[in-house]
């Protein structure tokens, strides 16, 4: 994954294949790797897929926000030379991305959310910075899925590495609070953009009503759920949400 790691200027992104640009926003907790079955999946099928890395702990304090991000998303459409793109999220991502749409609807010709906040979210409960307490961020790892395997000891200790360093943890609770500020569902319904919405029908962080709500609230969106599954699905079950995804396109012709 890591050899398709580009550099220019401020922007760090893997980019792979060719053709229609989806472009990913990753999560809070969540690395680029979470998206491999995508990235290995949609190059095969003629769509180029880009994952920026967002600058989620080096912004100021002051510019952590969603919507810094949405700018900073569009900055880089900017730097690519991007008319159009398909733009998916997954938690913060989908947030991200929702408000960038919002923001800038006539660069988003279709979005994807997978668990996504903007409307509402189970926050990682009030005890969650507890540093250095290993057993319990594993609890709160693998409470993200369905399947606690999921949550590879890889995974585990990336969510401790962030929460036992000091900096990083305040920029998360700040990014958590701006996530909670900026409330789309006000916003929803003026937002006419093609949206697929996947979503694990065991989702506990954003629970199954909330993808509901966002259906309801988006004018042009389709819902699939994916069983056994949880807040991240092109994690836990890559290969059905790719194909329900592939399917979504070929049927809106994106």
């Amino acid at each position: 994954m890591k050899d398709h790691l580009r550099q220019e200027g401020k922007f760090t992104y893997l980019e792979k294949g060719e053709g229609t640009p989806i472009v990913i926003l990753h999560g809070l907790m969540g690395g680029l790797s979470n998206f491999d079955g995508v990235v290995s999946y949609f190059p095969e099928n003629g769509y180029k897929v880009l994952i920026p890395e967002l600058p989620l702990y080096s912004m100021s304090l002051l510019k952590t926000s969603v919507g810094t991000f949405a700018k900073y998303l569009k900055e880089f459409l900017d730097h690519k030379g991007y008319q159009k793109v398909i733009l998916l999220g997954n938690s913060l991502g989908g947030h991200i991305a929702l408000l960038a749409t919002k923001m800038f609807p006539e660069s988003v010709e279709a979005l994807v959310i997978t668990g996504s906040s903007g409307l509402y979210e189970n926050a990682m409960g009030e005890s969650y910075p507890r540093r250095g307490d290993y057993e319990f961020i594993k609890k709160k790892a693998e409470a993200v899925f369905y399947d606690p395997q999921v949550a590879t000891k890889e995974i585990v200790d990336e969510v401790y590495e962030t929460v036992s360093d000091r900096n990083k943890l305040v920029k998360t609770l700040a990014i958590a609070k701006s996530a909670i500020r900026h409330n789309m569902a006000k916003d929803l319904p003026k937002m006419q953009t093609p949206t697929c919405i996947i979503w694990g029908k065991n989702d506990t962080v954003t629970p199954p009503e909330v993808a509901e709500d966002f259906q309801r609230l988006l004018p042009d969106s389709d819902l699939y759920w994916i069983d056994q599954c949880g807040h991240a699905a092109m994690m836990e079950h890559p290969q059905e949400f790719n194909e329900v995804l592939h399917a979504w396109l070929k049927e809106r012709a994106i």
